[in-house]
């Protein structure tokens, strides 16, 4: 396997929670941190690392695994969260193949995929209600 596996957003909240070393990575762009909110993992007593994996404008982060090791990423487990679940996995490869493991994926993301309503409202760590904030 290209990097340790896809959890659910509650089993990246108990990995978390209950693995000292266990780091979350939130590798959406700044503009969805800003206007969909964060991750609040204080009552844990960790703080989310934010690195993009795109930016705003779809440019891929040329320097990621960098970024990843100038906030004290050296090893694991890290937990990669994007809006749905897609861009993650890209990041859990990346950090893997750079021997960052083990790397988890969060299946569904921050949001989740969009719903009958057309809205982002059927899953993922907001919609199930796990700890988050507007930053």
């Amino acid at each position: 396997m290209s990097y340790a596996g896809d959890i659910t957003p509650q089993q990246a909240w108990d990995l978390l929670r209950d693995d000292p070393n266990a780091v979350l990575v939130d590798v959406r762009t700044d503009g969805e941190w800003r206007a969909i909110g964060i991750p609040d993992t204080a009552e844990i007593g960790k703080a989310p690392i934010f690195i993009e994996w795109v930016n705003n404008f779809g440019q891929r982060n040329q320097s990621f695994v960098d970024d990843l090791r100038a906030n004290g990423v050296e090893a694991g487990p890290v937990v990669f969260l994007c809006r749905s679940g897609q861009r993650s996995v890209h990041t859990a490869i990346a950090a893997t193949a750079a021997g960052i493991e083990p790397s988890y994926n969060v299946l569904e993301g921050f949001e989740g995929a969009v719903g009958p309503s057309g809205q982002r409202d059927v899953e993922g760590w907001k919609v199930l209600g796990l700890p988050w904030k507007q930053s």
